[in-house]
């Protein structure tokens, strides 16, 4: 004789509801979104350390700054809606430089 528990003691995840398959669609986005916000981080980061290797001007550095602050900040947000609040390992891994660390969520006038 096979003995089940009650369904009532079963976890939420294994019963396949609406909500639970939202759920699981909602988390994939967000990872999808994490790992694009990344890629543009990496991008960004590239161009900067490339463009200041080859000494490039004032102007063009504070844009290349400005752009590296603005693509880290939108992943560390995103970072943050996947439930990561931690943003240090984000920083080590991705080798964000203390310049761009220090723009972070400041909000530029347009000229």
């Amino acid at each position: 004789m096979t003995v089940r528990p009650p369904q009532a003691l079963a976890p939420s995840f294994t019963k396949e509801t609406g909500l639970n398959i939202l759920e699981y669609e909602l988390m994939s986005e967000r990872a999808d979104a994490l790992g694009w916000h990344g890629l543009k981080v990496e991008k960004a980061l590239a161009l900067l350390a490339e463009r200041l290797g080859a000494g490039c001007g004032d102007t063009e550095r504070e844009d290349l700054l400005n752009d590296a602050a603005d693509k880290v900040w939108a992943f560390f947000i995103q970072r943050e809606m996947c439930g990561l609040r931690s943003q240090k390992d984000a920083v080590r891994r991705y080798g964000i430089p203390p310049e761009v660390i220090a723009r972070l969520g400041i909000v530029r006038r347009k000229a």
